[in-house]
């Protein structure tokens, strides 16, 4: 996968989430009191399976417990490694939808004094992109449960730079004690009572200076990166406490010494030797490059360190990697590769904490033909790469990969040498050996988390194995979601690995769709009636950008696209899959009837609008936009607006016809502050009736009736009765329960939802990075 889509795709699913922005919304007092005393329904919630799909920017072991790890996403939440199963259980579920952007996570602590306790920095943008500040979040029960500390400024767990770090530590002898770098010029803050509390180390001289563009009015390039990352010298504190004579208090003694890492290519690092008292810059550091990471090996007094012209995760055009003799103040530098020989900056960053002297760097960005992974064992002395070009373009490599548990990491390339499939990985920011075993390393990429069991054999002339160790971690921003009456229960409109068609959702699918494979994938319809009829659109850097399935998604052919697109848009399937419709970015609406290899634009509807098809009769076709409401009776050759008045002007709005049902209508969506509801027509569109207790809905989905039941069960991600949640109704709105839980909520849910058609009770639901979550009735 190129650079471009990778960046198309995250950026993408990033400005997918302003609609969220303006939708949220202060309580209201809307819902009736029935509405507000309906119990909640007992439910069972899983993921899909995909494994992965999205960037892992750090990974982090605990020094002091063996099998304690944990990763970060920089959108999609923490997890910690469950040695017994291999997999990653998700930490936080519980962030609500007011602050979604707690979803991003832009570094992680473990404590290795009470290894029960772990820290994580959330905050998903530092631009107006994301209306709260960040929060340090602190658990003393690994995870299972969270507190909360407020600061007075955002974080970017999904930011440029989010690769640099760690900006989070925890003091080793003083756990009490923690430092946080932060980003927008606002400085090293640091906590004295376990993250309850923090405040400014106004003594810290430099707060950082690099922007990725200057130039950028969104706020999100041009954001200052801040302080990247703060390592603590372990050998320079004692274990145990001393008492303190005039209060005769037992106090701990924090690590004096400790180095911290800024975004500035002129001063880079920065060290203080009084416990944070004082700070000074570390004198003949090398200049013109930004400090990725640093790492300590206390035994042998060296401080690594990866350096990269540019922040990253994406961008670096040259690197190098430097070691700082702390005992001494010698500066050497290391790099596995000549200036001259590097096209791509440092990053990931390691060291063997059984056998001090063996330390890891990756070539982040190295796209081409793949990233690049150097291994040294005699502490930067020499250094071997995970792959060398034998007769150019043929490549040796000292490692092999088995991708079956998650294959669709081929990414259905075929490439040409050097370029191999499946790839070593891109964006590798996070690289961690295991500190108990010498074997086991783990590291991220822009899709996964890679590892090996077997490290060691690279020193012996053996090769190691590289298999994904995901499972568990599901980190995909989901854009749209189909549940067919036959064929595969669930197809997906993903952003940045396209999407899938589900053929068991306990298990991870073969391969995402390709011919053509979309960067982001838009918006996903079938044909009612006939469900192997299956249309998607989305994003490629050129056309076309829609394509066209006959065997329920199986496989797929590429259509025509009108002049003037852009971007995916909406697309619309007739109930009998002779027509589609498709509102396309930078064009208008536009019909065909021969599966894309023609298109008429449609008149009477504004370019933009939101288009769905009505799911019983095959000429008509609705759209959406700014309030008004349009049909077509003609298969989408001419819209009208109809008559209907009382809908949301502003906002997001998602909308969907009932299947089975002529003129059958539910529609959700509004901005706070405005026209925020539910509303249904059974006219086609005539006319619309709010729906009487949802206060606030954004998806609206269909699945299978209850049993004596003649109204399909609806579901919706709306706040009912002043509380923000996944609802069901059996009875067609008159009364709701909820199916969620405070301790699983996955952030922003607004983008999609639908029941199943097949299984009562069941739902999938869309979430900004935590992929696609199912519910079951448990009493079902």
């Amino acid at each position: 996968m190129t650079g471009r889509m990778t960046r198309a795709g995250k950026l993408l699913g990033a400005l997918g989430l302003i609609p969220g922005l303006l939708l949220a919304a202060a309580p209201s007092s809307g819902a009736d009191d029935a509405t507000k005393k309906k119990p909640s329904a007992a439910y069972t919630w899983k993921n899909v399976r995909i494994d992965g799909g999205g960037f892992v920017p750090g990974i982090i072991f605990n020094r002091a417990e063996k099998n304690l790890a944990y990763a970060r996403t920089d959108i999609g939440g923490a997890y910690r490694w469950q040695e017994s199963t291999r997999s990653w259980t998700p930490l936080l579920d519980s962030v609500g939808w007011d602050d979604w952007g707690h979803t991003g996570v832009v570094s992680l602590a473990s404590d290795t004094v009470e290894p029960d306790k772990v820290y994580a920095a959330v905050g998903t943008y530092t631009n107006d992109w994301d209306p709260g500040n960040g929060a340090v979040m602190r658990s003393a029960d690994r995870g299972r449960t969270w507190k909360k500390a407020g600061l007075p400024f955002k974080l970017g767990g999904n930011m440029p730079g989010r690769g640099m770090g760690e900006r989070l530590a925890v003091d080793p002898h003083d756990n009490r004690v923690l430092y946080l770098g932060a980003p927008s010029g606002h400085g090293l803050w640091r906590s004295t009572d376990s993250g309850a509390t923090w405040s400014e180390v106004t003594a810290f001289p430099n707060p950082g200076t690099y922007r990725q563009d200057p130039s950028d009015t969104t706020g999100y390039a041009s954001d200052n990166q801040g302080i990247a990352w703060v390592t603590f010298d372990e050998s320079t504190g004692a274990s145990g406490a001393r008492t303190k004579p005039s209060t005769k208090t037992r106090i701990k003694p924090r690590t004096k010494t400790l180095y911290v890492g800024v975004a500035d290519k002129d001063n880079a690092v920065y060290r203080s030797t009084d416990a944070g008292a004082t700070w000074t810059r570390l004198a003949g550091q090398p200049t013109g490059l930004l400090a990725h990471k640093g790492v300590l090996d206390a035994e042998n007094g060296y401080l690594y360190l990866a350096y990269s012209d540019k922040g990253g995760p994406y961008d670096g055009g040259k690197g190098q990697v430097w070691r700082y003799a702390t005992r001494t103040g010698e500066w050497k530098n290391i790099s596995p590769a000549t200036e001259a020989d590097t096209y791509y900056g440092y990053s990931g960053l390691t060291v063997d904490r059984q056998r001090p002297g063996t330390v890891m760097v990756t070539g982040y960005s190295s796209w081409y033909p793949d990233t690049q992974i150097f291994r040294s064992t005699d502490s930067g002395g020499s250094w071997t790469g995970a792959w060398n070009y034998g007769a150019y373009p043929e490549r040796a490599n000292r490692y092999t990969m088995d991708i079956s548990s998650v294959p669709w990491l081929s990414w259905g390339a075929n490439p040409a040498p050097p370029e191999q499939s499946p790839k070593l990985g891109w964006m590798t920011e996070a690289l961690e050996i295991d500190p108990f075993d010498s074997d086991r390393m783990m590291y991220g990429t822009g899709a996964t988390v890679y590892g090996t069991r077997n490290l060691r054999q690279w020193d012996s002339g053996g090769k190691f194995t590289v298999t994904p160790m995901v499972k568990g971690l599901e980190e995909t921003a989901v854009n749209d979601l189909a549940a067919p009456a036959s064929g595969a229960p669930l197809l997906s409109a993903l952003g940045d690995i396209g999407g899938f068609r589900h053929t068991d959702v306990t298990k991870v699918p073969p391969l995402m769709y390709t011919g053509p494979n979309f960067t982001t994938t838009t918006s996903i319809d079938h044909a009612e009636a006939e469900p192997d009829t299956v249309v998607r659109v989305g994003q490629l850097d050129s056309g076309p950008r829609i394509a066209f399935s006959g065997d329920n998604g199986a496989s797929w052919a590429a259509g025509k696209e009108p002049a003037g697109v852009s971007g995916g848009g909406t697309v619309a399937a007739s109930v009998d899959g002779s027509r589609f419709v498709w509102s396309p970015d930078g064009a208008g609406v536009h019909t065909s009837g021969d599966r894309g290899a023609s298109w008429t634009a449609a008149s009477g509807i504004p370019q933009g609008a939101v288009v769905e098809s009505d799911r019983a009769d095959p000429k008509t076709f609705y759209g959406f936009k700014s309030g008004r409401f349009y049909v077509s009776r003609d298969g989408g050759a001419t819209f009208a607006a109809t008559a209907s008045t009382g809908l949301p002007a502003e906002g997001a709005a998602r909308f969907k016809a009932v299947p089975g049902e002529a003129g059958g209508i539910w529609l959700a969506g509004g901005k706070s502050g405005g026209t925020y509801g539910l509303w249904h027509s059974t006219d086609f569109g005539a006319s619309f009736t709010r729906v009487q207790g949802v206060e606030e809905a954004d998806t609206i989905g269909f699945g299978k009736a209850a049993p004596g039941s003649a109204h399909q069960t609806l579901f919706t991600s709306a706040k009912i009765g002043g509380v923000r949640g996944i609802f069901r109704s059996t009875d067609a709105g008159k009364s709701w329960v909820r199916v969620n839980d405070d301790t699983r909520q996955w952030g922003w849910t607004g983008a999609a939802i639908t029941g199943d058609p097949r299984i009562f009770g069941r739902v999938y639901v869309a979430t900004n990075g935590r992929g696609i979550v199912y519910g079951d009735n448990s009493r079902r």
